[in-house]
């Protein structure tokens, strides 16, 4: 038991320490030699953990998806509508990019050429996007004539773009510039009166819920 432990620990201590290497220079660049050196263990402890740097990296990336998953399955908990649930998220997310290397470095491996494999991370993310905007879509939130496909794009392109321009620049990833994108995002996606926001700014309902009127006719 306290072999399995110590192997347990060794090898997390691994995955933390390619993450923060191949968060810092990439797939290709990164060396063994520094991520073991990171980690505090040899060469060949690394080795008897991973036969590879691909086998190293995709273990750095199915870490990542758990912790999306946890983060996602947290949210479906919540019980709020689909575009409640999508927005909140997107904000935890862009959060843990910030806080969690490990994260970070998964999205980043995703997008990595080098590797040659596909983005694992990104996939998990696509799917949940498009449960939560069917879900809006079957739950009457989405606009007429806005299906969950016409959402899709924007959505991704818009969160991957957030977490590509964050590596370089964290206020990308701040709570401020989600909300802003939500804001401009909502009116045209959302078909109910009133849209759900993601903070709390002024004008709201008694349901917390952002009031939309119509716009008045002019003479």
């Amino acid at each position: 038991m306290v072999k399995q432990d110590r192997a347990a620990r060794t090898r997390q201590s691994l995955i933390r320490a390619a993450a923060e290497v191949f968060a810092r220079e990439g797939f290709a660049p990164a060396s063994l030699t520094a991520i073991s050196r990171g980690a505090g263990v040899s060469n060949g402890a690394l080795h008897f953990h991973f036969e590879s740097k691909k086998s190293l990296a995709r273990a750095v990336e199915e870490e990542a998806v758990q912790v999306v998953r946890d983060i996602t399955g947290k949210a479906l908990d919540g019980g709020g509508g689909g575009l409640r649930t999508l927005m909140d998220t997107t904000r935890e997310l862009m959060g843990r990019l910030v806080d969690d290397i490990v994260v970070r470095a998964g999205f980043e491996l995703g997008g990595d050429p080098a590797r040659g494999e596909e983005s694992l991370l990104r996939s998990e993310w696509q799917r949940w996007v498009e449960d939560m905007l069917r879900r809006a879509e079957e739950e009457g939130e989405l606009a007429e004539g806005v299906s969950p496909g016409d959402a899709l794009p924007a959505i991704m392109a818009a969160t991957v773009g957030f977490e590509m321009l964050g590596a370089e620049d964290k206020s990308w990833l701040s709570e401020e510039t989600i909300d802003g994108f939500w804001e401009l995002m909502l009116p045209g996606l959302a078909g109910v009166r009133e849209q759900p926001v993601p903070a709390g700014p002024p004008s709201m309902g008694a349901s917390g819920h952002r009031v939309v009127r119509p716009a008045q006719p002019t003479d």
